[in-house]
Formats: structure tokens, sequence, C-alpha cells
């Protein structure tokens, strides 16, 4: 990992970005999902979402239809979330099972591990098992999932890289955070927003902090662009931007949240900004962290899911909800400041003339570590 001075020139030329198609094109969108999202560790939800045994939710993410379970071990499992007698979707809305996942069609039930347990009268009325009928391979399909600093993971094609090798880099950058508990605050800390524009627009916007004079005004006044440094990981799984001079005022009176302990001086003033590829959007600072989920609805249209977390449970109660508030109301506006930028982006992919834009070799570097990263995944696919 590296972080690269704002005045000192990237080594290599100018470069152009991802080509029209990849924003404005249906087939491109749905090879780009199988060469890209399914293939790599793609956030769909949050583990808040399923805190108990036997709490189930379904998602539904680039078409295929999954189901979140949090099983009686505690573990949160993902399966696809249709039943295998005749293809049924098992549940429609979130719901709790108090013993096993019944299927509404013909009442085929699962235990919240995926196991087979019961086929009603399928041998006829009255006899409920078949010899020829093996319920130890006709169990929930499993989906190769991971939680993560409360994100819920998905490798949908299940041949991707082991979950730590792909997490190891995060973990490293920031690892005076890991292992650290974290607290959700409840709905007050919960928002979403879409947005007419294609997913990598909402990354690459992310990735980079050229656009916040212009865009961020407010935010500007205390975290300027020449307070921000780019953050650039080797591998090339993750890359955005940071700020040496956090410290925006949320009470009058100077009051602060909880930090997180143990934390090194540098975090005093310091917060980061990842966009760690494909889907997943992170910030990070000395008293809470907020995670993004980028959710794919076609080629031209996009959910953002944000959740915000704090270092300390007291954070939870009523007494910090006057500043919580404060918190979510400035990031929410960050965020919505942003969607004039990303659609007018997606509208000015249509035009024939652009091609993919030019990249300044030093502003643009977060992006064009974004854009290299979705062509070799792209490229590499379509040679298969």
């Amino acid at each position: 990992m590296a972080e690269a001075d704002d005045n000192q020139s990237h080594p290599s030329t100018l470069a152009h970005g991802l080509s029209n198609a990849h924003y404005i094109d249906p087939d491109v969108h749905a090879r780009e999902n199988e060469a890209v999202l399914f293939t790599s560790w793609s956030s769909i939800g949050f583990a808040k979402d399923i805190p108990n045994p036997g709490d189930a939710s379904p998602v539904e993410f680039l078409g295929r239809p999954l189901l979140l379970v949090r099983g009686k071990d505690d573990d949160l499992h993902v399966f696809e979330n249709v039943c295998r007698h005749r293809g049924m979707v098992l549940v429609d809305k979130p719901t709790t099972f108090k013993g096993v996942i019944r299927c509404p069609y013909h009442s085929w039930c699962y235990g919240f591990n995926g196991a087979l347990k019961t086929t009603p009268h399928v041998d006829g009325p009255g006899i409920h098992d078949h010899p020829d009928m093996d319920k130890e391979n006709l169990g929930l399909v499993p989906v190769r999932s991971q939680v993560w600093m409360g994100i819920i993971f998905v490798n949908i094609s299940g041949d991707g890289q082991a979950f730590s090798d792909y997490i190891a880099p995060v973990e490293a950058r920031w690892s005076d955070f890991m292992g650290k508990p974290i607290f959700h605050a409840g709905e007050g800390s919960s928002f979403h927003q879409e947005v007419n524009c294609n997913w990598k627009l909402a990354v690459e916007n992310y990735c980079e902090s050229y656009h916040l004079p212009w865009v961020h005004p407010a935010l500007n006044q205390y975290s300027k662009l020449e307070d921000h440094y780019k953050i650039i990981e080797e591998a090339g799984q993750f890359s955005g931007q940071g700020t040496r001079v956090y410290a925006p005022s949320l009470d009058e009176t100077g009051h602060r949240f909880i930090k997180f302990e143990g934390l090194p001086d540098k975090w005093d003033t310091a917060g980061e900004y990842i966009s760690l590829f494909p889907n997943t959007l992170r910030g990070i600072h000395k008293d809470h962290y907020y995670a993004i989920s980028i959710e794919p609805l076609s080629n031209a249209r996009t959910r953002e899911h944000v959740e915000i977390y704090y270092a300390d449970e007291d954070m939870k109660s009523g007494e910090w909800s006057r500043m919580r508030t404060s918190n979510a109301t400035m990031w929410k506006t960050v965020f919505q400041e942003d969607v004039f930028a990303v659609e007018g982006m997606q509208k000015g992919r249509s035009a024939p003339g652009f091609d993919g834009g030019t990249l300044s070799p030093v502003m643009d570097r977060p992006t064009r570590v974004f854009h290299e990263w979705v062509a070799q995944k792209f490229t590499a696919a379509s040679k298969i």
C-alpha cells in the first residue's frame, strides 16, 4: 500500500478511462456482472439486519435470488433463495423462523444451516420419504460468503481468491482498528439513495478528492483539497483518499464522540476513505466508521446502502442522539451532493465523441487504479 504525494506526478503517461459501453450498454453490463461482480467479493448487505437465530432476509443481487439466514450457531449463512423441489422462492420478506424454513408451495422444510429436513407426502399421502431421495444432497445451495466489520460479502462464482487474502491489504492499512468492536446506533444511522448512474461511477467518484472544492463546499471549509492525499493499493484491489485534518463540528459545545481505544495520535485528525473493489465504500475515523454497499440495479441505475457504526456502545444511548443526527446529516449531505455529478457523467456517456476521458496523471490516480482493475477482470473473462 502507498500514500501518494499530491504534488508528485505519476510516472506513467496520460490515460483514457473505460469506454462508454461499460456504462450504457446493457449487454456489456451483463457480461461485466459475470466477469467482475460475480467473480469478486461483492457486498450485498449488513449483518446487523439479521441479528438473531432464525432471522432470514431475501436479497436479489443482479437478478440472483439470495437468502441471508442467521443460524442457531449464530453464524450468518447465504443460500440461493429457492426450494430444491420446484425452484419456488422460499422467502419474500424479512422473517423470523422458529424451527425451520418452510417452502410456501409444497411445504418442504430446511434447517437454518440449509439442510433439507422434511418432504411432506413426497411418496404419496402420508408417506414423507422416498428411498431414492437423498436429503443430504438436497439442501439449500450455499453461496460462498463472509462477514467482515459488519458487511456481508459474497463470491457468487465460488472460485474467487480466499477472503482472507482479499481483505488482508485493507486490514494491514487499517491495522490500528482491527479487532475493535463497532456499534450500530439504529435507524437514524442507516440511509439509502437511488441514483441514475452506472454503479462504477459511484465507486469512481468516491475514489478521489479532486472534485472536493466544487461539489462539497462545506466539507472543503475544514478539509481542503490540499489537505488530502491519495491511497493507492499496490495489488490494485482498493484505492481512495484521506485527509490530514478531519475535524467536523457536530456540537456547538465542542463535545466529541468517544474514540476507539488505543489509536495512534495520527488518527486524532486523520480520516481515510477507500473504494474496496468492486462495490464497497468505506470511511474510517477515530470515533466512527461507515460502510456503503453499492447495489447495481441496471446499467444506468444504482442503489447506495449506507450504515454508520460507532466506537463505543454508549454512543447508542439517547444522550448522543443529537450528535448522531448531526453526523448522519453531514454524511447524507455529502453523498447527496455527489448525485448531480454521477448522474451528469452517466448522461455524458451517451455522447459518441467521448472516448473515456483523459485522466489526470496525478489527481485521477485512484480512479485509474479502479478502471485498470475492471478492465483486467473483464478482459480475462472475455478470453475464456
